[in-house]
């Protein structure tokens, strides 16, 4: 099983750059070009921040780049919200994230949550959206439901795919507080389940991490990425298109790859907080 995984398009509503003169349009463009070479991929998972602002137009823009995308490879694409994203602008576009699901979670709250198989390997992708806030939570109707789907073993076994990481690196001056605040009871629903890793986004930079023993994987974000190498206490953001190549199966995997979009303004800074300004932001959203 071979997937392509994206995160964090943060698409506007017009093909323009943004406030910060980056053109998140242009950034998918650009990366999908990239990995225009890449063959026997069995599915594209986009792991949400979809749209910047949840609009409409940005979701039609991302199925259709996205869409021919992956229809010249012949595989499906799955997608989940972010703190960014609209469930119901989401819906219209993206219906469930899933093309043809074999199940969705029914819920009160309009979760966009679903299943589907590909080639025996099974893909289930949550909803981790607190709507107003950056941080995530995955609901409790959504992990009784995942229990009860992983109930039954997958022929090789199951990807779970949401937004928000259930893990965090120390280093980060905003990482521990915006991530998923219920990892414990994520972990207790995939524990001893067929689930072989776990996708996310949000976090615009790549980590490997463990969940109940399961890998857990963070793709850097299509529309720019984090510089960890900051100092203590502040955030910088670059420019630069990523994406990630997650190979499951074989005696070698789970194995990851990331890609990094040949942009000749990479690297430069997108903006910066200061102490002040993150310790601001964390009190506010925090």
């Amino acid at each position: 099983m071979r997937i392509i995984h994206l995160s964090d398009t943060h698409i506007d509503r017009t093909d323009a750059p943004n406030k910060y003169g980056v053109n998140a349009t242009d950034s998918l463009r650009l990366m999908l070009t990239e990995l225009r070479h890449l063959r026997n991929v069995d599915a594209v998972v986009v792991t949400g921040d979809i749209a910047d602002d949840g609009a409409v137009e940005a979701y039609t823009a991302v199925r259709e780049l996205v869409g021919e995308f992956a229809g010249r490879l012949g595989a499906p694409v799955f997608y989940t919200t972010g703190n960014h994203d609209e469930r119901d602008a989401f819906g219209k576009v993206l219906g469930s994230g899933h093309p043809e699901p074999e199940a969705v979670l029914e819920s009160g709250a309009s979760e966009r949550v679903a299943v589907s198989t590909v080639g025996g390997t099974r893909v289930v992708t949550l909803d981790s959206l607190v709507p107003g806030e950056v941080y995530g939570r995955v609901s409790e109707a959504q992990l009784g439901w995942l229990k009860g789907v992983l109930s039954t073993p997958a022929e090789h076994g199951t990807v779970v795919a949401l937004h928000h990481p259930p893990i965090s690196l120390g280093i980060s001056a905003t990482q521990p507080f915006f991530g998923l605040r219920n990892p414990g009871e994520l972990a207790e629903a995939i524990r001893g389940s067929d689930v072989r890793v776990v996708l996310t986004g949000h976090y615009h930079l790549q980590l490997l991490g463990f969940l109940a023993s399961v890998p857990v994987w963070v793709t850097p974000g299509v529309v720019n990425r984090i510089d960890l190498a900051s100092a203590p206490g502040t955030e910088r953001v670059v420019r630069g298109a990523s994406a990630s190549l997650v190979e499951l199966g074989g005696a070698e995997g789970p194995m990851f790859h990331t890609f990094h979009a040949r942009d000749p303004r990479a690297h430069e800074t997108v903006y910066e907080l200061d102490e002040g300004q993150v310790r601001g932001f964390v009190e506010r959203h925090g």
